[in-house]
């Protein structure tokens, strides 16, 4: 029998003075549970208890393995529940990718105000208009924006995300307003962080190459180029959207845009998520469902 149920079944003996209630508070029989006194003793050599019809005792050897035993269970009881919370709570270090003004104005001040609730996790957050390997490079969390490719991780969606074309009016009357995916070899495509723009034709997508004499990866400095009138950009709806609704830019080919752009939680697939990762996305989630968290 093992030695720590026979201890246990001692203990429950001894604090209620039955050993049916030990039983009905083990969820074991009163048998079994006479079984593992009996074998206790005879381990110990030592008689603990004396057992009548109507109650059970302690001898004065049973009173002090009863006070050593109950230190060692209560001992037991507290690590087990500080190991579960332990292992609940959010600890050690975060590491996460972004890319760099969208991790500047809205993941990192997100990640700010969730770290203010933490008191035993760090955060390593990266700014990258590179795809990092989470994997290889040890990271746990990524944000990505745009279409997802296939890949082995696990994505979880935050936001919609609205990609547009635009250009300033001046250009467009110089240049002209193309219509078709076929109009854009007409025209200064200025180049960010990806060297194509993804449309949907007849529900397919398709990638066009943007070809142009400018080029940053800088979302910020694609905007100033693009309200410059130095030719047509590709720029997601929180950096543009205010600048089509007062008119400094105009928005083309709409009815080709994508509709599964988003903005992505991306992390690799483990059996068991860490507290850290479930409780960033959680909050990341909740955060992303305030309508106004552009604004913010």
């Amino acid at each position: 029998m093992h030695r720590w149920e026979s201890i246990e079944a001692f203990i429950e003996v001894a604090r209620l003075g039955s050993l049916s209630a030990a039983a009905t508070k083990l969820r074991v029989s009163s048998s079994h549970v006479s079984r593992l006194l009996s074998h206790l003793e005879q381990r110990l050599n030592t008689q603990l208890l004396v057992r009548t019809t109507r109650r059970v005792t302690l001898t004065e050897s049973g009173q002090w393995f009863f006070e050593q035993s109950q230190t060692l269970a209560d001992g037991f009881s507290d690590a087990e529940q500080q190991i579960t919370s332990f292992s609940n709570e959010p600890h050690g270090l975060l590491r996460i990718s972004c890319g760099s003004t969208f991790g500047e104005r809205y993941i990192g001040p997100m990640l700010t105000r969730f770290m203010q609730q933490q008191t035993r996790l760090s955060l390593d957050l990266n700014l990258t208009n590179r795809a990092v390997d989470l994997i290889n490079e040890g990271y746990d969390l990524a944000i990505r924006l745009g279409t997802l490719k296939d890949s082995n991780l696990v994505a979880r969606r935050l936001s919609d995300r609205r990609e547009y074309i635009v250009a300033t009016a001046s250009y467009l009357a110089a240049k002209g307003t193309p219509h078709s995916l076929l109009d854009l070899a007409g025209h200064n495509c200025l180049r960010g962080s990806t060297a194509t723009w993804s449309f949907c034709v007849a529900g397919q997508r398709k990638d066009v190459r943007a070809n142009g004499n400018w080029h940053a990866n800088s979302g910020v400095l694609l905007l100033e180029a693009a309200l410059q009138g130095l030719g047509l950009a590709c720029l997601p709806d929180y950096i543009v959207e205010p600048h089509l609704n007062s008119g400094a830019l105009v928005s083309v080919l709409d009815e080709f845009r994508c509709q599964d752009s988003a903005i992505w939680a991306v992390y690799p697939r483990s059996r068991h998520l860490s507290p850290k990762v479930r409780h960033c996305i959680d909050y990341l989630v909740e955060a992303f469902e305030n309508p106004d968290w552009r604004k913010l």
